[in-house]
């Protein structure tokens, strides 16, 4: 039997609200590819990820796949030197209204490659956040398979508490790609969709019922989300430098 591998959960169900743009925030060009396609890459470029499943928004389902057709790897003459990596299965589901919902409706695609034994970790990503390395997710992967559960933090400056004092030193940011334990992840939602739960993130609903920690794996701010116009133009600038 092959060793178990890592399947990734790209959440593009977004949309493009805040980001003023008439489109999900996810299908919007950067560097010349759209924004998800950069989420999908790094993931693909990971090793040990055996599986991607994309999920899109209620109706946008043809307009994902048209949009990442063209940028995927997996053709015969991929160039791992690029980053290519053939042979890794991308998959493509609706969402739901909510995050939670899109997560539920991923994951329920996997229960049988959980049970059977070919995925031992599943890590849900943003789709807007475009400059997620293959380290990074390589760190998180490792981590949750050593502790159950794990997920980027990065130091947060600038923040000021009620009192209008600055907020502790040791105050961290929580992002993505987030990595836990698959059998662990699938039974936590199977509760929280019981007891109606749904969380803010996947790590708020797996560390409320999964008897397992979740690590931090340092990170830092230029895995941004791209949340508003500006933010695309600085991962735009950020992709510039990158060797």
């Amino acid at each position: 039997m092959t060793a178990p591998t890592a399947t990734v959960v790209v959440l593009g169900a977004g949309s493009g609200s805040r980001v003023g743009a008439g489109v999900n925030k996810v299908l919007l060009p950067l560097a010349g590819r759209p924004v998800l396609a950069w989420s999908v890459r790094a993931a693909l470029a990971t090793p040990g990820v055996g599986r991607v499943v994309v999920v899109a928004a209620p109706g946008e389902l043809d307009e994902v796949a048209d949009q990442l057709a063209d940028q995927l790897p997996g053709d015969p003459a991929a160039d791992p030197a690029a980053g290519d990596v053939p042979g890794v299965e991308v998959g493509l589901v609706e969402g739901g209204a909510t995050r939670h919902a899109s997560e539920s409706q991923a994951l329920r695609l996997l229960d049988a490659d959980v049970g059977a034994g070919r995925t031992d970790v599943v890590v849900v990503h943003d789709g807007a956040r475009p400059l997620a390395s293959p380290d990074l997710f390589a760190a998180v992967i490792t981590a949750a398979r050593a502790h159950g559960g794990a997920l980027p933090a990065a130091p947060v400056t600038g923040v000021l508490t009620r009192a209008l004092r600055p907020a502790p030193a040791d105050l961290v940011g929580v992002q993505t790609p987030q990595g836990f334990r698959a059998e662990a992840l699938l039974e936590s939602y199977r509760r929280a969709d019981d007891d109606g739960f749904e969380g803010t993130d996947t790590a708020a609903c797996f560390t409320r019922y999964a008897a397992l920690p979740v690590v931090a794996v340092p990170s830092g701010p230029a895995n941004l989300k791209v949340t508003w116009p500006e933010d695309l133009a600085l991962a735009e600038e950020l992709l510039a430098r990158r060797p």
